[in-house]
Protein backbone atom coordinates (compact mmCIF):
# COMPACT_ATOMS: atom_id res chain seq x y z
CA UNK A 1 0.00 0.00 0.00
CA UNK A 2 1.85 3.13 -1.30
CA UNK A 3 -0.28 5.89 0.36
CA UNK A 4 0.64 4.12 4.04
CA UNK A 5 1.89 6.01 7.01
CA UNK A 6 3.15 4.70 10.63
CA UNK A 7 2.87 6.98 13.51
CA UNK A 8 2.40 6.97 17.22
CA UNK A 9 -1.35 7.50 18.56
CA UNK A 10 -1.69 10.76 20.46
CA UNK A 11 -4.64 11.36 22.89
CA UNK A 12 -6.86 12.89 20.00
CA UNK A 13 -6.68 9.36 18.38
CA UNK A 14 -7.95 7.17 21.32
CA UNK A 15 -11.58 7.47 20.60
CA UNK A 16 -11.12 6.46 17.02
CA UNK A 17 -8.56 3.53 18.26
CA UNK A 18 -11.43 2.19 20.16
CA UNK A 19 -13.76 2.24 17.42
CA UNK A 20 -11.45 0.96 15.20
CA UNK A 21 -10.42 -2.13 17.76
CA UNK A 22 -14.55 -3.00 17.75
CA UNK A 23 -14.35 -3.35 13.94
CA UNK A 24 -11.27 -5.02 13.17
CA UNK A 25 -9.79 -6.59 16.82
CA UNK A 26 -10.22 -10.01 17.70
CA UNK A 27 -11.70 -10.19 21.67
CA UNK A 28 -11.54 -7.39 24.30
CA UNK A 29 -9.22 -6.16 26.96
CA UNK A 30 -10.09 -5.21 30.60
CA UNK A 31 -8.28 -1.91 29.13
CA UNK A 32 -10.11 -1.62 25.80
CA UNK A 33 -11.64 1.92 27.45
CA UNK A 34 -10.59 5.87 26.72
CA UNK A 35 -8.93 5.63 30.39
CA UNK A 36 -7.50 2.98 29.85
CA UNK A 37 -5.96 3.82 26.48
CA UNK A 38 -5.39 7.62 27.75
CA UNK A 39 -3.00 6.07 30.22
CA UNK A 40 -0.75 4.03 27.44
CA UNK A 41 -0.48 7.33 25.44
CA UNK A 42 0.54 9.43 28.36
CA UNK A 43 3.04 6.61 29.80
CA UNK A 44 4.79 5.89 26.65
CA UNK A 45 4.10 8.43 23.74
CA UNK A 46 5.57 5.89 21.01
CA UNK A 47 4.14 2.52 21.98
CA UNK A 48 0.59 2.73 19.96
CA UNK A 49 1.29 2.93 16.62
CA UNK A 50 -1.42 3.76 13.93
CA UNK A 51 -1.19 2.82 10.21
CA UNK A 52 -2.94 5.75 8.12
CA UNK A 53 -3.76 5.88 4.92
CA UNK A 54 -3.00 9.62 3.17
CA UNK A 55 -6.83 10.14 3.38
CA UNK A 56 -6.34 9.82 7.52
CA UNK A 57 -8.60 6.81 7.04
CA UNK A 58 -6.99 4.20 9.87
CA UNK A 59 -6.40 0.72 8.52
CA UNK A 60 -4.40 -1.26 11.61
CA UNK A 61 -2.90 -0.46 15.12
CA UNK A 62 0.12 -2.20 17.12
CA UNK A 63 0.82 -1.62 21.06
CA UNK A 64 4.78 -2.01 20.88
CA UNK A 65 5.55 -2.03 24.64
CA UNK A 66 8.63 -1.84 25.82
CA UNK A 67 9.21 -2.22 30.04
CA UNK A 68 13.09 -1.47 29.67
CA UNK A 69 13.26 -5.57 29.86
CA UNK A 70 10.94 -6.86 27.21
CA UNK A 71 9.46 -6.36 24.26
CA UNK A 72 5.75 -7.29 24.23
CA UNK A 73 2.77 -6.73 21.36
CA UNK A 74 -0.48 -6.25 21.67
CA UNK A 75 -3.17 -4.98 19.42
CA UNK A 76 -1.80 -6.10 15.96
CA UNK A 77 -5.03 -5.60 14.42
CA UNK A 78 -5.47 -4.69 10.60
CA UNK A 79 -9.43 -3.53 9.32
CA UNK A 80 -10.81 -6.49 7.67
CA UNK A 81 -11.12 -4.32 4.10
CA UNK A 82 -7.36 -3.86 4.15
CA UNK A 83 -5.89 -6.82 5.36
CA UNK A 84 -3.35 -8.80 2.94
CA UNK A 85 -1.57 -6.05 1.92
CA UNK A 86 1.44 -5.73 4.30
CA UNK A 87 -0.73 -3.22 6.63
CA UNK A 88 -0.08 -5.75 9.23
CA UNK A 89 3.94 -6.59 8.31
CA UNK A 90 4.36 -2.55 8.13
CA UNK A 91 3.63 -2.07 11.68
CA UNK A 92 5.63 -4.98 12.57
CA UNK A 93 8.57 -3.95 11.45
CA UNK A 94 8.07 -0.47 12.59
CA UNK A 95 7.79 -2.14 16.04
CA UNK A 96 10.71 -4.52 16.04
CA UNK A 97 12.55 -1.02 15.13
CA UNK A 98 11.43 0.69 18.04
CA UNK A 99 12.21 -2.45 20.14
CA UNK A 100 15.95 -2.79 18.76
CA UNK A 101 16.41 1.52 19.00
CA UNK A 102 15.65 1.06 22.32
CA UNK A 103 18.07 -2.09 23.80
CA UNK A 104 14.97 -4.84 23.08
CA UNK A 105 16.22 -8.60 22.17
CA UNK A 106 13.31 -10.25 21.72
CA UNK A 107 9.58 -9.50 21.26
CA UNK A 108 6.76 -11.54 22.38
CA UNK A 109 3.23 -11.17 21.38
CA UNK A 110 -0.42 -12.17 22.85
CA UNK A 111 -2.08 -14.21 20.62
CA UNK A 112 -5.83 -15.52 21.39
CA UNK A 113 -5.34 -19.51 20.72
CA UNK A 114 -9.65 -19.31 19.11
CA UNK A 115 -8.09 -16.86 16.40
CA UNK A 116 -6.95 -18.67 13.59
CA UNK A 117 -6.80 -15.62 11.44
CA UNK A 118 -4.38 -13.85 13.75
CA UNK A 119 -2.07 -16.69 14.32
CA UNK A 120 -1.30 -17.30 10.88
CA UNK A 121 -0.72 -13.82 10.38
CA UNK A 122 1.91 -14.02 13.49
CA UNK A 123 3.57 -17.32 12.22
CA UNK A 124 3.64 -15.41 8.70
CA UNK A 125 5.62 -12.86 10.84
CA UNK A 126 8.45 -15.62 12.15
CA UNK A 127 6.67 -15.55 15.45
CA UNK A 128 6.14 -18.98 17.01
CA UNK A 129 4.79 -19.87 20.41
CA UNK A 130 6.48 -21.14 23.17
CA UNK A 131 4.65 -24.43 24.52
CA UNK A 132 6.34 -23.80 28.09
CA UNK A 133 4.82 -20.47 28.73
CA UNK A 134 1.50 -20.71 30.28
CA UNK A 135 -0.01 -16.88 30.56
CA UNK A 136 -1.12 -16.18 33.99
CA UNK A 137 -3.52 -13.41 35.00
CA UNK A 138 -5.58 -11.82 37.57
CA UNK A 139 -7.61 -9.05 37.08
CA UNK A 140 -6.91 -6.02 39.58
CA UNK A 141 -10.03 -3.75 38.80
CA UNK A 142 -13.43 -4.90 39.18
Amino acid sequence: MDDLRIRAAAAADIDAVLAFWKAAAEGTSISDDPAGVARLVARDPEALLLAERATGELVGTVIAGFDGWRCHLYRLAVHPEHRRRGIGGALLAAAEERFVRLGGRRADAMVLDRNELGRAAWRAAEYGPEEQWTRWVKPLAG
